[in-house]
């Protein structure tokens, strides 16, 4: 029976991933949360990795405070950075599947049109330097890894936009929401099912790939759209996010083109609308 490590296991991702284990009971999922992988203790986490002795891991552990990295760089390099390239040095020397979480911060925002996977890179914050420090280094020490870039994500477990949207709404009378920074939300239990597929597959095709769901829209308008389910009085008004400073910049237009991973892994990747109707029922 192979064995299944999920790294950042009560995240969004971690958590999406093991209310679907159940239904692969052909995989012995192991849920490690940051006591049993530490991430920014890399002594330990290569005796943990030896401990658990995994036949694929899924790395959906991060530092992903992006204003607070900020200030706290040291340590976002060493679980964003450090931490992946040894997980990728250990999955190739054990001759391990690894498929690692990366992220559409890596990107500076200034594209118009729907960013695929050989588009240039150029991070304007410490959270999207240390994911693609991680990216490279993970490719550098094996080249047999799958990297997946995603956006916004959400779920109904952890901190994220809807949850957070869905308490001021109805907390509040009007609430301003940025409209000038352009994406695809991606609901973490869709995001969780791709990599199951990925591995339920007959082939594995390493490399970077993208996922989000479909649409181009603003956080603007997928907060509308929150409102719009919810069924909620608040007023949502959009504003320039010049008029809404954070310590740590962000991509005005980072939409990921997801052509490669629907056309290698024959993956159908749900609107938006469709899965924030699901995260809502």
């Amino acid at each position: 029976m192979k064995k299944i490590l999920v790294t950042g296991a009560t995240g969004q991702l971690g958590s999406e991933l093991s209310v679907l284990a159940p239904s692969y009971p052909q995989y012995d999922w192991v849920f490690a949360d940051r006591t049993q992988i530490t991430l920014d203790n890399l002594e330990m986490l290569q005796s943990q990795l030896e401990a658990i002795c995994p036949d694929v891991i899924f790395n959906c552990g991060a530092y992903t405070a992006v204003d607070k990295a900020e200030s706290e760089k040291d340590l976002v390099f060493t679980v964003n950075h450090l931490a992946v390239e040894l997980i990728a040095k250990y999955a190739r020397e054990k001759n391990v599947r690894l498929i690692h979480v990366s992220t559409d911060y890596v990107f500076d925002g200034t594209s118009s049109i729907a960013l695929d996977e050989k588009a240039e890179t150029k991070p304007i914050n410490v959270y999207g330097e240390s994911k693609l420090a991680g990216e490279i280094d993970c490719l550098k020490e094996n080249p047999e890894s799958i990297i997946i870039r995603t956006s916004w994500v959400y779920s109904k477990f952890g901190n994220n936009f809807v949850k957070t949207m869905q308490r001021l709404m109805q907390e509040r009378e009007e609430i301003n929401v940025v409209n000038d920074q352009i994406g695809s939300p991606t609901y973490a239990a869709d995001l969780a099912k791709a990599m199951i597929d990925i591995i339920e597959s007959s082939k594995w095709i390493p490399g970077i790939y993208n996922y989000s769901n479909e649409g181009e829209i603003s956080w603007h308008e997928f907060a509308l759209g929150i409102k719009e389910l919810g069924d909620y009085n608040c007023k949502v008004v959009g504003i320039p996010s010049s008029a809404y400073p954070t310590p740590a910049k962000r991509p005005s237009y980072s939409l990921l083109d997801k052509k490669k991973i629907k056309t290698v892994y024959n993956l159908e990747v749900p609107n938006y609308k469709d899965s924030l109707r699901k995260m809502f029922a």
